[in-house]
This record gives structure tokens, sequence and C-alpha cells, in this order.
């Protein structure tokens, strides 16, 4: 799937889109798992790190978002966790091999609000090497109206940010971009992604992104797979409040039972995902 112009393509713009990542079977059955994911009802037992929207609890008119999802559904995790990939992302973030730091299930329904400009890598400070390769992989097809993904086209080449403003529902979701672009001297342009169902975006964890609100009539539904490199370690000072539970007192490895090695050139891929 990575021919020179699309790595090129990366290099300059901060993303590359993929046509045809995944089958219409794989979408219809990812789609039918976010009522149930959404509503609690989590098929292995296990609850996600990060449960974002729930029914009841949070308005309806926000983004939905559950993180790192595969602990909660084998359909998921066969999707976020596949060789493909893992191998998409290592081949982009020019590593040896790529293992999972986070998943994203995302599902924007018709009202929902916008989701504040950002770089993933604002997030990456609790791992050494630091930077995620992300695959974005939409269930539907995406329109501008319908509050697609947009990239800010070069903005991975700026300096990285601390984390800026609301993400979740800003009134302007754009005003953290401006203000990034500002501070580097960067001209802003603004790429919104439209692609169909089963496409994927493979995009850089420096470059700016957001979603605006879903002013169509469908909704927006999307896997996200944040990868870092398989020869990540713990950072030995800096924390994630969420995910360095996951480390092991007086060790920085990290565990494939929770940050399994998708793809490596070796042929090594984390023995357990075979099980999916």
């Amino acid at each position: 799937m990575l021919d020179q112009t699309r790595i090129d393509t990366f290099r300059r713009d901060g993303f590359v889109i993929i046509r045809n990542l995944l089958s219409g079977a794989q979408v219809e059955v990812a789609r039918n798992r976010f009522e149930p994911l959404f509503q609690g009802r989590f098929e292995t037992g296990i609850y996600p790190d990060e449960w974002n929207w729930q029914e009841g609890r949070d308005p309806p008119d926000r983004t939905r978002q559950i993180c790192n999802g595969w602990k909660s559904d084998r359909t998921i995790a066969r999707i976020v966790l596949s060789a493909c990939v893992g191998e998409l992302c290592a081949q982009m973030g020019g590593w040896e091999g790529a293992r999972i730091g986070q998943d994203n299930v995302l599902w924007k329904p018709p009202g929902a609000k916008s989701l504040g400009f950002h770089q993933d890598d604002s997030y990456c400070h609790w791992v050494v090497p630091a930077g995620y390769i992300t695959c974005w992989m939409p269930l539907d097809a995406t329109t501008a109206a319908g509050g697609t993904i947009e990239y800010a086209r070069g903005s991975h080449l700026w300096p990285l940010s601390l984390p800026k403003g609301k993400f979740h529902a800003p009134e302007d979701y754009h005003a953290t971009l401006r203000e990034a672009a500002a501070e580097a001297g960067g001209t802003i342009d603004i790429v919104p992604i439209e692609v169909a169902a089963g496409d994927a975006v493979i995009h850089h964890g420096r470059v700016w992104h957001g979603s605006g609100p879903n002013s169509a009539a469908v909704p927006r539904r999307a896997l996200v797979s944040h990868c870092i490199s398989a020869d990540c370690r713990f950072h030995p000072t800096e924390v994630s409040y969420v995910y360095s539970r996951y480390r092991r007192r007086g060790d920085l490895d990290m565990d494939e039972s929770f940050f399994p090695i998708l793809w490596r050139a070796d042929g090594y891929r984390t023995p357990w995902l075979a099980s999916l």
C-alpha cells in the first residue's frame, strides 16, 4: 500500500490517504459493536481505559469516545491491532516495528459538536522514544459538513506544543490552531478528509488536526490506532495518569499484554494476537 509517492506525501503534508484498508464486511461488523460498547455491554467483561461518553450522563451533542476499546471488544481488537495497521505505521515512522499505544472508538452522531485542534504527540510524553503514528479508519463515508477530520497540511513541521484549549465541544475549534500557527510563524492550510467507509488516513503525531460539528443527517464513526515504536519503553519520570498504571515497579519495559507489538520487520508479532 505504500509506494514512494505516498511516503513523500506523508513527509510533506503530515498525512496520507490509504484507500480500501478495511473490507465492507469489516466495516459492517465494526459498526454493529458501537451501540453495545457505549451502553457498557463489554464483550470481554473488561472496561476500556477511558470511557468519555455515557448515555444518560453526558450531553447528546458531544462526540462519543472510548479509549482502548480493544480490551473490551474482540471485533475492535482485530481491526485496531492488525498487522497491516502496524506495518503501515512502522514504515511511515521509520521504525523497525510498531506496537499499540492507544486506540480510539469515535462516534459523532448528527448534531454533535466539534473537537478542538491538537497534536497527538502533546499527549505522548510518557514513553521513550516519544511520538505517535496514527491510523484513522472511518466506518462511514465522510464529508466536510459531517464533521470529518481536518488536517493542517504541513503543520507536523511546526514545534511540538503543550496541550492547548478545550478539546470537547469548543466554541471555536480552530482557535488552538491559529495560536500554534502564530507561534510557529506557519501558514494554515486546512484539508477536510472526504473518503469512503473503509479507507484510512495515516497521520504524523505532530500534525495539527481536529473536526467540526456534524451538520449532516448521518453519523461519523471511526476506529483509530495510535501506534508507537516497537522498541518504546516507559519514560523514567514522565507519567500518564492512565497508561503508566501498566508500568511494573522497577521496570521500564512495556508489557505486551497491554502494549502488544502489531508488526516487526523481522516477522515477530505478539503471540497472543493470533487468538483474536
